[in-house]
């Protein structure tokens, strides 16, 4: 055997190097498809409620109470309401799917197998992201889908109406997981939507425009975040909103750097996962 030989052989022998690249996208789409999977598994649970729900709000606020109710801003109040409706549902379910895995998946211990690997941070939060935008979307467009049976109602701008649906999901599962990275038992996954999220929707211009409110309470109202998103939403729908466009679209872009910035800060620091 010649020295070239046995030189090919050693090198041969070598480990090769990891294609980082490769592994963090399967490593992505493998999380993307967990998550989705998790959710259509046990779909009565987190899919057909919030349905439930949305026709609830329809019918007793839009329909009962509604036809109650003079315009507003120059529409039927249960076609005032139906974005607002649509954009809850949004928020919470694209916020308690990512609460709820990641905080399963600390519990259960199988997220360090991720840490362990060569997956980067950045990999599993836009994964586990990805997923709670799957959620709170599709749980949107069956709200939506369910509100044509109570309105009529078309999107004045749809590209404008997707935009903030997109953004507005992917804040709140980052919101998500900062909850899911600090909690400590499952009752802090709950406290975060009954306390915080439930009373800023219901405060966010959901039901009513904060035209009506007192000038002191339309300013307070001003550092609601879920307010942009509800009037965004609502202009894009119906082309009528308490807030410019722009501007929604400005506090929801500032909240996603914000809160992309502090999950990533976490998982590189192992808060809430590294002992």
């Amino acid at each position: 055997m010649s020295a070239s030989d046995g030189l090919i052989r050693k090198e041969s022998a070598l480990p090769q190097p990891i294609d980082l690249v490769a592994v963090n996208r399967i490593a992505l789409l493998t999380i993307v498809r967990k998550e989705i999977r998790r959710f259509a598994r046990i779909w009565v649970q987190t899919i057909v409620p919030p349905s439930i729900n949305a026709v609830l709000y329809m019918l007793i606020f839009g329909t009962l109470i509604g036809s109650r109710i003079s315009d507003m801003d120059g529409f039927r109040y249960i076609d005032f309401i139906v974005p607002g409706i649509i954009m809850m549902s949004v928020i919470i379910n694209s916020y308690s799917n990512v609460a709820s895995s990641f905080f399963s998946s600390k519990m259960q211990n199988y997220v360090e197998e991720l840490l362990v690997s060569p997956v980067s941070n950045l990999t599993i939060v836009v994964g586990y992201v990805a997923g709670g935008m799957a959620r709170g979307l599709l749980v949107g467009s069956l709200v939506a889908t369910v509100s044509l049976l109570f309105s009529d109602i078309r999107p004045v701008h749809p590209f404008i109406t997707f935009g903030i649906a997109v953004l507005t999901s992917m804040m709140f599962s980052l919101g998500g997981l900062i909850n899911a990275i600090f909690a400590k038992s499952f009752d802090d996954i709950s406290i975060v939507p009954s306390f915080v999220l439930t009373p800023l929707t219901y405060l966010g211009g959901v039901f009513y425009s904060i035209s009506m409110l007192p000038s002191f309470w339309q300013t307070a109202s001003l550092f609601n975040p879920v307010l942009y998103m509800v009037n965004g939403f609502r202009y894009g729908i119906l082309g009528t909103s308490d807030i410019a466009i722009w501007t929604s679209f400005f506090v929801i872009v500032a909240f996603i750097v914000l809160l992309g910035t502090v999950a990533i800060t976490l998982m590189n620091r192992g808060v809430g996962i590294k002992h």
